[in-house]
């Protein structure tokens, strides 16, 4: 099992493909499930990197609270694993708030993709997203939170196997806690002109988790920021607009590859 170290704490990441590096960053509490299909896209002309944050999955858990600079050094921890040098960061909601720090202080960051992010903690309602990865009806109904209405009644049955991912690789109460209180106090407002790498903040027009018009404000703070909105999607919006990110994601990462020949 491939796994990086922060000091005492192992961290697993998998990787798969070749090319350019993309590394996905999770939202809090969840798997590496939660990039499936955006992974199988990358995973061809770029390489694709997943890890599980501390306190998920088969990451170590050490007591909490986490804070973000922790969190942060976990992601450089593994990039230095790796040995990338230039990294495309993925990141959604508490994953979106690492690779935006990591971009501030890392030397390894090219670029940032952002779903469901916003500049401020106190913009992030994230506790419906939770649920005990033991119990089975409460996976479906906290999953549920980040999707939405349509997508859920065109296709009722992606629950059932989100919920199995989750139950495998979802992190429990002690870990979800420790892992969102790396929000509290967070605000970037003031340095988010030190982000100079290209950046597209693409947010669900449905979310209810973070507002549309905190990514907005988000990308407008940002000296290269890009706002795209997906109409009707929820928090996770490349999960049920997976065709239409993968190829916004694949033609942003194209673009930049080209821009830097």
């Amino acid at each position: 099992m491939p796994t990086a170290s922060n000091r005492s704490v192992s961290l697993y990441y998998d990787r798969a493909g070749e090319g350019e590096p993309v590394v996905f960053v999770p939202e809090a509490g969840l798997g590496g499930w939660l990039w499936g299909w955006q992974h199988a896209a990358v995973a061809g002309p770029h390489e694709a990197i997943v890890w599980d944050l501390r306190g998920t999955g088969r990451s170590d858990a050490p007591p909490g609270p986490y804070s973000l600079e922790t969190l942060v050094a976990d992601l450089e921890a593994v990039l230095a694993e790796c040995e990338i040098r230039n990294a495309h960061l993925v990141g959604c909601g508490l994953g979106g708030v690492i690779a935006l720090a990591a971009a501030r202080t890392s030397s390894r960051v090219a670029t940032l993709t952002l779903f469901g992010t916003a500049a401020r903690g106190d913009e992030y309602d994230l506790e419906p997203l939770f649920a005990p990865p033991d119990d089975r009806d409460a996976l479906r109904r906290s999953i549920a939170a980040g999707l939405s209405n349509d997508f859920l009644e065109d296709q009722p049955d992606v629950l059932d196997g989100i919920a199995d991912w989750r139950a495998d690789g979802d992190a429990d109460r002690e870990g979800w806690d420790a892992q969102v209180a790396a929000l509290e106090g967070f605000d970037a407002t003031e340095w988010l002109v030190e982000v100079t790498q290209p950046t597209r903040v693409i947010h669900g027009g449905a979310d209810e988790l973070v507002s549309p018009a905190a990514g907005e404000g988000l990308a407008r703070g940002l000296p290269r920021g890009e706002f795209l909105e997906l109409e009707g999607a929820g928090h996770l919006a490349f999960v049920e607009r997976s065709r239409t990110v993968n190829d916004l994601l694949l033609g942003f990462l194209e673009a930049q590859t080209d821009d830097s020949m």
